[in-house]
């Protein structure tokens, strides 16, 4: 998603900014670079300080081991994408390549999830901004008890400023968004090594020690829940393809792009199974200390203030609110692109979705348009249904999960379909992409068997509504369908000559 977390986060491709297809684009980027993008792409700060706290209900204790399964799922499934960018050069996201390999079709119903991904991980960022809000309030005293039409209104706030930064871009916005990032994750694992050397030496405050039995399940707790608290490890690597998305602006895309993308899967599974598992321990393994993990605002804000000095997690909780800013921003900004040439693709006629700004070159009908439904998301969770920010916060991000690994499945079906036919690789090799379909069909298989309960029963039938929406359109469309899907890989720069 590319995503975008997740992060979903996502860094704008030259048509997402509004500048012609990709063609020419500079090769001006190195390896490193391309990899920094990548794992910016990914939000690890944002993703650590907060996807294990939707695993814990449904793993306990076990949520390292969530991370580790999610990890070695996204192994697997890089391998696709390391194929596909060796063939591939592109500036666009995950559905250029299917419409590459699966046809223009495909590629449309892979584009629409995309979108769809990208409104809903762009909503959950800003609720993530908003939760942390609400833990800085309390920390430094001034909220003790915060209502709860603050978050939201923070939320609101997040998404109307990343709506108006979206339409006036700023030059060097994202490269303080990437410093922030960067100090961040220093910080987190500074904070990391003294929880470990005190639960270590002697103990922690609540008598919390050192325990492996942070990888291994509960009793009770099966193979079922295991993958259901997974789903949030594949929501903390979203986005790990971004490095995708530099095709014709990497110096030596068929090599540095693929290195890129399997170092940062390799970077994000090792600092997420090490991040978990020492999250889990230093709040403590009993039941009352997961009940104070799951009740967290900010995960390593308060290791920090617990461990080390208030202040300290307190900047912990101030970065890992700007990365959310981040991830909103990127999300509103990929979402109003690619919802611009979908609307563009689908008909001739000019209107307020293909309005361009004069000015700034950016779609402002679009962006307007795409902020309105996440603002409108905001406003019907918080101030009509006034349902709990960190509820709404999984719930949205649990479905835009499954949207998004019914994209990575397409991506992987096309790299498979790829291999078949290519000579100058062994035939072996596509035993990889099967295992990969094989670990995110059975993560999403035990999402809905057996089928969840209570809120939770609404959220594989919003996804399939969404995924059905494109699907009825191919078949009730489909010259529109297939003219879409050819303009949208011509306008993502796609190029098929490797």
């Amino acid at each position: 998603m590319t995503t975008e977390q997740s992060g979903a986060r996502h860094t704008p491709t030259a048509h997402q900014t509004g500048t012609p297809p990709a063609r020419g684009l500079r090769r001006n980027l190195s390896l490193w670079q391309v990899l920094g993008v990548s794992i910016g792409v990914m939000g690890l700060t944002l993703s650590a300080n907060i996807n294990p706290q939707g695993a814990e209900p449904a793993a306990g204790r076990a949520i390292p081991l969530t991370f580790a399964i999610a990890t070695v799922g996204v192994l697997l499934l890089s391998h696709s994408f390391v194929r596909l960018s060796q063939h591939f050069n592109t500036s666009g996201s995950v559905f250029g390549f299917v419409g590459a390999t699966l046809g223009a079709r495909a590629g449309t119903i892979a584009g629409w999830c995309l979108l769809g991904t990208y409104l809903l991980f762009g909503t959950s960022s800003a609720y993530s901004a908003a939760i942390f809000s609400s833990s800085l309030l309390k920390s430094l005293g001034l909220a003790t008890d915060p209502p709860g039409w603050l978050p939201y209104l923070v939320a609101l706030i997040v998404v109307v400023v990343a709506a108006a930064v979206a339409i006036t871009p700023a030059k060097r916005g994202a490269d303080l968004l990437l410093v922030f990032e960067l100090a961040t994750v220093v910080l987190i694992v500074i904070v990391s090594v003294v929880v470990l050397f005190k639960i270590s030496s002697g103990g922690g405050p609540q008598g919390q020690t050192f325990t492996l039995s942070v990888f291994q399940p509960a009793k009770g707790t099966g193979g079922s829940s295991l993958f259901l608290g997974a789903v949030f490890g594949f929501l903390a690597f979203a986005g790990f393809e971004g490095a995708a998305t530099l095709g014709e602006e990497a110096r030596e895309p068929r090599r540095s792009i693929p290195r890129a993308i399997l170092g940062t899967v390799l970077i994000g599974g090792v600092f997420y199974v090490f991040t978990s598992a020492v999250e889990v321990m230093g709040f403590g393994t009993r039941p009352a200390d997961l009940d104070r993990f799951h009740a967290s605002g900010s995960l390593f804000g308060d290791l920090g203030g617990t461990y080390l000095a208030s202040w300290v997690g307190d900047l912990v909780t101030v970065g890992t609110m700007v990365s959310a800013f981040g991830g909103a921003l990127g999300c509103v900004v990929g979402a109003a692109r690619l919802s611009f040439s979908l609307a563009r693709s689908a008909t001739a006629k000019t209107g307020f979705m293909t309005r361009i700004s004069p000015r700034f070159g950016t779609p402002v009908g679009a962006t307007i348009t795409v902020s309105a439904v996440m603002v409108a998301s905001v406003v019907v969770f918080g101030w009509i249904l006034q349902q709990p920010v960190q509820s709404v916060w999984g719930w949205i991000g649990t479905v835009g999960t499954f949207i998004v690994l019914v994209v990575y499945l397409l991506a992987t079906v096309g790299a498979a379909r790829m291999l078949s036919r290519t000579s100058t690789v062994s035939r072996w090799e596509i035993v990889i992409p099967v295992a990969a379909i094989v670990v995110l069909g059975y993560t999403l298989y035990r999402n809905v068997v057996p089928y969840p309960s209570g809120a939770a029963r609404w959220l594989p039938v919003a996804s399939g509504v969404w995924i059905l929406i494109a699907l009825v359109a191919v078949v009730c469309f489909p010259a529109v369908m297939r003219r879409i899907g050819e303009r949208l890989t011509a306008d993502e720069g796609l190029d098929t000559r490797g």
